[in-house]
C-alpha cells in the first residue's frame, strides 16, 4: 500500500509540473511597436489609425502599447535586435527571422500614380512600365514580372519625375499616393490605377516577448474582428474595413 502511495503522489506531481510547464509565457506590461511615420496613421505623437488599432488590440489585456518612429527599414532592425517589440506595416513573410501572426490588421491599397495621358496599367501589364517606388518597400516581391524600377528616399520629387517623363508610375499605398497627389499644382494631369490588396502585418521579434504578444494579437484579433468592434475606428479615419465576412483582405 505505502509503495501504491508513494507512486500516485509521484504521478500527480509529475502531471502537475507537466501543467505547469505547458502554461504559456506570462504577458509583458507593455509592447515597443517601431513604424516609419504615416499621417493619420502612425504619427508620432500618437495619433493615427494604425495605433488605435493597435491599443484595442493589446491595452484591453493590460498590455501598454509604447511607440517609436523610424524609417521603414531602421523598424525592421529594431525588431531584429530585439530593441523594439513588433514592426507595424509589414508585409507578411517580408523578413526573414521576424515572426509574423495569422491575422492581418489592415490592407495596403496598391496603386500605381501616373499621368492621365498614359494607358492605366494593370497588375499584368504593370512590368512592362518604368516604375518608382520608396526606398525599402519592396513591390518588385509582390508585383508580377516586374524589370525596371528605382527606389526614392524622399516623396518631394515623385511628381516632377512623371511630368517630365523619367518614370512611367509610382507605386504606394492608396492614402500615400493622396498624399503625393495632395501637393500637384494640376491633379488632373494625374490618375490612379488600382493594382491589388496587399494584407499589413505586424512583424514580431524572436523571443519569449515576441512570441507571447504575437499569441495574444490573434486571440484578440478573432474576437475583435468576429465581434465587428474594429468598425468604429476604420470608420473614424474614414478607411476602408479590411477584412471580408469570412475575415479575409476584400479582393481590389
Amino acid at each position: 500500500m505505502g509503495v501504491s502511495r508513494a507512486l500516485l503522489l509521484l504521478l500527480c506531481l509529475g502531471a502537475c509540473l507537466g501543467v505547469r510547464a505547458a502554461d504559456p509565457a506570462p504577458l509583458p506590461g507593455k509592447i515597443r511597436a517601431a513604424s516609419e511615420e504615416w499621417s493619420n496613421y502612425t504619427q508620432a505623437d500618437g495619433q493615427g489609425m494604425a495605433w488605435d488599432i493597435l491599443r484595442e488590440v493589446f491595452e484591453p489585456e493590460g498590455v501598454k502599447l509604447e511607440i517609436r518612429s523610424v524609417p521603414y527599414t531602421r523598424s525592421i532592425g529594431l525588431v531584429q535586435r530585439g530593441e523594439v517589440d513588433a514592426q507595424v506595416g509589414a508585409y507578411r513573410d517580408e523578413t526573414e527571422g521576424l515572426l509574423y501572426p495569422h491575422w492581418h490588421y489592415d490592407v495596403d491599397h496598391i496603386y500605381a500614380l501616373g499621368l492621365a495621358s498614359k494607358p492605366s496599367p494593370t497588375l499584368t501589364t504593370v512590368g512592362n512600365y518604368r516604375l518608382v517606388w520608396m526606398r525599402g518597400y519592396e513591390y518588385n516581391s509582390y508585383l508580377p514580372n516586374i524589370r525596371r524600377y528605382n527606389e526614392i528616399h524622399r516623396a518631394v520629387g515623385i511628381l516632377p519625375m512623371l511630368a517630365h517623363d523619367r518614370a512611367d508610375f509610382y507605386i504606394d499605398a492608396l492614402m500615400e499616393i493622396q498624399q503625393v497627389l495632395a501637393k500637384a499644382d494640376n491633379p488632373q494631369q494625374y490618375k490612379l490605377s488600382p493594382l491589388i490588396n496587399l494584407p499589413l502585418y505586424l512583424g514580431f521579434a524572436n523571443n519569449e516577448n515576441g512570441r507571447a504578444l504575437r499569441a495574444l494579437f490573434d486571440r484578440r484579433m478573432e474576437v475583435l474582428v468576429k465581434s465587428g468592434k474594429l468598425k468604429p475606428i476604420f470608420e473614424r479615419w474614414k478607411q476602408p474595413y479590411p477584412f471580408d465576412e469570412n475575415g479575409n483582405p476584400p479582393k481590389p
